[in-house]
């Protein structure tokens, strides 16, 4: 837009449909116009706020699950970025630390450490029939409500790309996962408080990449929650867990003169040792 050009008076709800045409003016420079085969690249950086995002998702009823099918979504974790490795262990890789691999090839762990951010908890994952469910991987935004809110008009490939996009998949703790189902925000949230900013956060950047809607129900419960904290980024990207890995704190006081207090589940510095009530908010004064 020239800098001569300027904006006419606007009453309140036409200056938050002109904010939300802003933003999805910049959503499509970070995704690009078309929905993608495959994840976006991973040095994409986020701009869009988490709120303004949410303000430019349709907001419509569920429509029927009726034909809905797991096969509909593509193979169950498949290698769609062709690395090799499959997608749930490419999430394990990613989402945990003092990782062990079955083979010399780095690809499928044996075993690992989770710090769970739903549940703010640590979890020890040990590959096995009987073990490997204690660590599941949910779908952000579930297969089934995505078909509901507008995966139906999607293609094969893309409904592929979603069900394996990592913006979209999360290690968690099994139990966990089972009880979420395919809620939404308005029906389950993660009971660590801390994490369900970057939550919700995520639903919303899935649901515009991928032009998924949400009801009102859903609107108004991510809306809650982003309401208590302002300026959450919409992401992109999911960092790996050794990132967080790599900062410590022995004690709340080191975090606190590091200026890094509190210290969310999943962020750097976080760990359950900390987290005293279990809430997902560490060192919080």
């Amino acid at each position: 837009m020239s800098s001569h050009t300027s904006l006419p008076e606007t009453t309140p709800a036409s200056g938050t449909r002109w904010t939300a045409a802003v933003v999805l003016s910049a959503l499509l420079a970070i995704f690009g116009p078309s929905l993608p085969a495959v994840a976006a690249d991973s040095t994409t950086t986020a701009t869009v706020q988490a709120a303004d995002l949410l303000e430019t998702l349709p907001v419509k009823g569920r429509a029927p699950k009726t034909g809905y099918e797991r096969s509909l979504f593509g193979p169950t974790w498949a290698d769609v970025d062709q690395n090799g490795c499959d997608t749930r262990n490419d999430i394990l890789n990613r989402d945990l630390t003092d990782i062990t691999y079955v083979t010399s090839v780095p690809c499928t762990v044996k075993t690992g450490v989770l710090a769970d951010p739903y549940t703010g908890t640590v979890i020890n994952f040990v590959r096995g029939t009987t073990t490997s469910s204690a660590v599941q991987i949910d779908h952000v935004v579930a297969l089934s409500d995505a078909w509901q809110k507008g995966a139906q008009q999607l293609t094969t490939e893309q409904r592929t790309a979603f069900a394996n996009d990592p913006l979209n998949l999360q290690a968690t703790d099994g139990p966990t996962n089972q009880q979420k189902g395919d809620g939404d925000a308005a029906t389950w949230l993660p009971p660590a408080k801390g994490f369900r900013c970057e939550y919700v956060a995520r639903q919303v950047s899935v649901k515009a990449r991928y032009n998924l809607w949400v009801t009102q129900a859903e609107h108004d419960a991510i809306a809650g929650i982003l309401a208590t904290c302002p300026g959450q980024p919409a992401p992109t990207t999911v960092a790996p867990a050794s990132t967080a890995a790599t900062v410590y704190y022995a004690n709340c006081a080191e975090a606190v003169a590091a200026g890094a207090a509190p210290l969310y589940a999943g962020s750097p510095g976080y760990r359950s040792g900390l987290d005293g009530d279990g809430d997902g908010v560490a060192c919080e004064g």
